[in-house]
């Protein structure tokens, strides 16, 4: 039955068609419907997931082919009407275009269109402010509606609405296209039908908007130096300044480009910027962390310290204005990907950087952001796939031993080494997932969300000290106490579930017995542990009690269990216990103060008796 499911999976099958054994086995009274609808569910999964990565595949090839467009820039209409397609191609729209504004006019015309079939709708002209385009011109902001027609956001004119409707759309979703902190056109995608835009798509459409933005600053750049070869002959020097200047942002692009081609990191485009703008560079994320250093070498400046910049202000200043600022002897860029704040670059040059050099920063940091953007999507997917692993093994019986091994072995997990089960927290925040999900993935581990609780799979042999390193650790991260209780180490598959039972009601235990803000196992919970999980471990139990006590008697021949014994069956009473013993009183409290220098002088704190006295026990039964 899985097998039927697999060939529909391996030959791109229609969604209806997983239907179909399903129904020939409800037909045919067969006994096994609810562990095929089990494996149907499962497939399905897998095709929603083989979906999303063909998409996003395409949007990378769509992305990676618009930068090679530009590396090749020859004509400047090709390469937008390139952009526009796959716009409408990677969006899955009825119609995608652009617009630019008209400086002399003050309006806004099209220039583009892609999917149009109404003359009316492509002559069109939006005033300022007038209409979704209009509006982003004007604001330099995304915007979308699921119903233009019927969106009192905007301010609706004759002209425009007759156009609209002439082309039938519906649904418009536009992003601006920015040159420094001017905007100069919009890049739309729009439906003839309702429909929402999801905040990835405005994230993908202004990354091909910035790419439309860079063709056409560039064809400006070229036709401005071609101009001014030809008009300035006379002040060969200012030229001569010029065509340095833009063979260095050509050089600068060039380099970027293949960075991107070639499937580079933030660290190659780091090294490729101060290779042509010299000075230091520190990239930081959202958080502020340090994604990449460069210097060039023999430099004198220092690489910058981004907790010694008040980076918050500057980052906005960037982001508000659409180009780099300058902060004393740094220049800043943010790293943007529509309204997602991805980072930002921190350059301190040797010497300063004119208007074009600038822009060299500016569009590394486009460029950094298309790269962080790429980054994160495969990470989101991949923690995605490692967190459906751990979810199978623990909510799921094992019955394909190997197959699950195979899993895990591509994901980098060995089930078959010691691992720990921890399990974390009570309605913890994304934060915390985001969190659980690197520190997993930095350890070879996997991570998901159950029921509020975070659940981690990690190699190793030592629950209490794994337990203790995550409720430490997520607690920094969250600014509050964590509780996390831990079992193993285990081995195999099959024994997954049963950790995390065992786990879960470790964490249970630790909240009821008040110790939460702290990490445990079953081991460090005396007595209660040995009602924990599916493992009884008495002689640990023991051991961990009563151990030196015992030992020392063994070794010596004393008597010092007997004297517990007899000490907490006279009810803490030194003079019964002698009488008990036949000994002096004095021999008593000697060999008590023993039994101290053994067990820690905290031996008869009462959270210690009971452990104490329920081992002696245990000891004596054994």
């Amino acid at each position: 039955m899985s097998l039927e499911f697999l060939e529909l999976l391996a030959r791109e099958a229609a969604l209806v068609e997983f239907e179909r054994p399903v129904v020939a086995a409800r037909a045919a009274g067969s006994p096994l419907l609810e562990e095929l609808e089990q494996a149907k569910a499962v497939a399905l999964r897998v095709r929603a997931l083989l979906e999303r990565r063909r998409r996003r595949e395409e949007e990378l090839s769509a992305l990676y082919d618009t930068a090679g467009d530009l590396a090749g820039l020859r004509d400047v209409d090709a390469v937008l009407r390139a952009i526009v397609h796959r716009a409408r191609t990677l969006l899955g729209v009825d119609c995608s275009y652009l617009t630019l504004n008209d400086a002399e006019r003050g309006d806004t015309y099209m220039r583009i269109t892609d999917g149009s079939v109404a003359a009316s709708f492509q002559q069109l002209r939006l005033p300022p402010g007038a209409g979704l385009g209009g509006l982003v011109a004007l604001t330099g902001t995304p915007y979308a509606t699921a119903n233009y027609p019927t969106d009192p956001r905007f301010q609706h004119t004759v002209e425009i609405d007759q156009g609209v409707g002439d082309e039938g759309l519906v649904a418009i979703l536009g992003v601006p296209l920015r040159l420094g902190s001017a905007v100069i056109g919009v890049l739309f995608a729009a439906n003839r039908a309702e429909r929402p835009f999801a905040r990835e798509e405005v994230a993908l459409l202004s990354s091909l908007a910035a790419h439309a933005a860079v063709a056409l600053d560039t064809a400006r750049l070229l036709s401005e130096t071609q101009t001014a070869l030809a008009e300035l002959s006379a002040a060969n020097a200012v030229i001569q300044a010029h065509s340095v200047s833009v063979e260095r942002a050509a050089d600068a692009h060039d380099r970027m480009t293949a960075v991107v081609l070639r499937g580079g990191g933030v660290d190659d485009v780091a090294a490729d910027l101060v290779g042509v703008l010299h000075g230091a560079l520190v990239v930081i994320d959202a958080q502020g962390r340090t994604v990449a250093t460069a210097r060039t070498p023999g430099s004198p400046a220092a690489v910058p310290d981004p907790e010694g910049v008040e980076l918050g202000e500057a980052v906005a200043a960037s982001r508000s204005e659409g180009r780099s600022v300058r902060r004393d002897d740094l220049i800043i860029a943010a790293v943007v990907a529509g309204a997602d704040n991805l980072g930002a670059l921190l350059f301190r040059p040797d010497q300063p950087l004119a208007a074009a050099d600038q822009r060299i920063l500016e569009r590394a940091a486009q460029i950094t952001a298309l790269l962080l953007l790429f980054r994160r999507t495969v990470a989101d997917a991949e923690a995605q796939v490692r967190g459906d692993l751990l979810d199978d093994l623990i909510s799921r019986p094992v019955r394909e031993p190997d197959a699950i091994r195979n899993r895990a072995a591509r994901l980098g997990l060995d089930l078959d080494a010691p691992y720990v089960l921890v399990v974390a927290g009570q309605e913890l925040r994304q934060q915390a997932v985001s969190w659980a999900r690197t520190f997993a993935a930095g350890r070879q581990g996997l991570a998901v969300m159950r029921e509020g609780r975070i659940a981690l799979l990690l190699p190793g042999d030592d629950p209490a000290a794994l337990s203790r390193l995550v409720a430490r650790e997520l607690a920094r991260v969250l600014g509050a106490g964590v509780t996390a209780g831990a079992a193993g180490p285990a081995s195999g598959a099959a024994a997954v579930a049963g950790a995390y039972r065992e786990a879960d009601q470790c964490l249970d235990a630790l909240i009821a017995l008040g110790r939460s803000g702290h990490g445990a196992c079953a081991a460090d919970l005396g007595y209660v542990g040995l009602l924990l999980g599916d493992r009884r471990d008495v002689a640990g139990f023991v051991r961990r009690a009563a151990g030196p006590v015992i030992e020392y008697d063994e070794r010596r021949g004393t008597a010092l269990v007997r004297t517990l014994e007899a000490y907490f069956a006279a009810g803490g009473g030194l003079a019964k216990a002698a009488e008990a013993l036949h000994v002096h009183v004095n021999t008593v409290t000697q060999r008590l103060d023993r039994v101290a220098q053994l067990l820690g002088d905290d031996w008869a704190e009462p959270s210690r008796v009971l452990d104490l006295q329920l081992a002696l026990r245990l000891h004596r039964l054994r």
